[in-house]
């Protein structure tokens, strides 16, 4: 079975594809987008994408590429604890100063505070993943760049770490997606901390209360909502849809018929899957 991940080698996604599929071809993607258009072409059976940060919060191109694909689902959740380290290639550890920083925007962006205090004057350069960063530091033997990156990707590119845990806040943790086109679940020997439900819902149409409309279908029903984010459906200002996950297991009727009453009033809805959240070690 094959697997796509939002590479390079070292990202964490790949270390969380690694706990998920450990007996299983990884296939590294370039961007978000090519792990969509990896399952949708049959290229991979499933694929591993970045949903949300603790810290950074939504990942908006894995929302709105769960909205441009209706065939593919989500099988299941992985949150992983995030720590990123600041590392230099071997052969710049002479004291001279950084000259540049480099790293996926939200791993500079967890790691704001700490890159202000010690290396203010510092630029920092935002990449593609922090792999990339690393992998790019490791080709630059001669200059003195740094990389924020994992511990992994460190030991993959032979790298010094020079500043370990710089990232501003302890509880970080980012949420992943295994994402596919089957009608099946993921299942592991993983620790699960429950299943839950993704659905993607347009509204009826845009008027006053169209919203209370949606939400009262679940409220008295008493369906507990642990997110509920909208995201433009870029057609004109003031177009949504909505992203909403139910804890829970979905076998309760009431749950089932919620979506036949949701589209009784008009709004459209796709129903990504009731899945289970498994808890990665960093």
């Amino acid at each position: 079975m094959k697997i796509a991940f939002l590479g390079p080698e070292a990202s964490f996604t790949q270390l969380t594809a690694t706990q998920l599929f450990p007996n299983e071809e990884l296939v590294p993607k370039a961007n978000i987008l090519d792990c969509f258009l990896a399952v949708q072409n049959n290229e991979v059976d499933k694929a591993v994408v970045p949903l949300e940060n603790s810290i950074e919060g939504t990942v908006s191109m894995t929302l709105d590429y769960l909205y441009q694909t209706p065939e593919i689902r989500v099988e299941a959740e992985a949150v992983m604890p995030i720590a990123h380290h600041l590392m230099i290639h071997p052969s710049q550890e002479n004291g001279n100063p950084i000259e540049k920083i480099y790293s996926h925007p939200q791993a500079l962006a967890q790691s704001f505070h700490s890159l202000n205090k010690n290396y203010p004057d510092v630029p920092k350069q935002e990449f593609a993943s922090t792999a990339a960063a690393a992998k790019r530091v490791s080709e630059n033997p001669d200059r003195k760049i740094a990389a924020v990156a994992n511990k992994f990707a460190a030991e993959l590119y032979g790298l010094r770490i020079i500043n370990d845990n710089i990232h501003d806040v302890e509880e970080n943790h980012t949420r992943f997606i295994v994402i596919s086109k089957s009608e099946e679940n993921f299942d592991s020997d993983l620790i699960s901390s429950g299943k839950k439900t993704g659905l993607l819902i347009t509204l009826p149409q845009d008027h006053a209360g169209g919203l209370h409309q949606v939400l009262s279908v679940f409220a008295w029903r008493n369906m507990n909502l642990s997110k509920i984010e909208s995201r433009t459906l870029k057609t004109k200002l003031g177009n949504y849809f909505f992203f909403v996950t139910v804890v829970g297991d979905w076998n309760n009727v009431l749950y089932i018929n919620s979506i036949d009453e949701l589209r009784a009033i008009g709004a459209d809805v796709k129903f990504l899957g009731n899945y289970k959240e498994f808890l990665l070690e960093g």
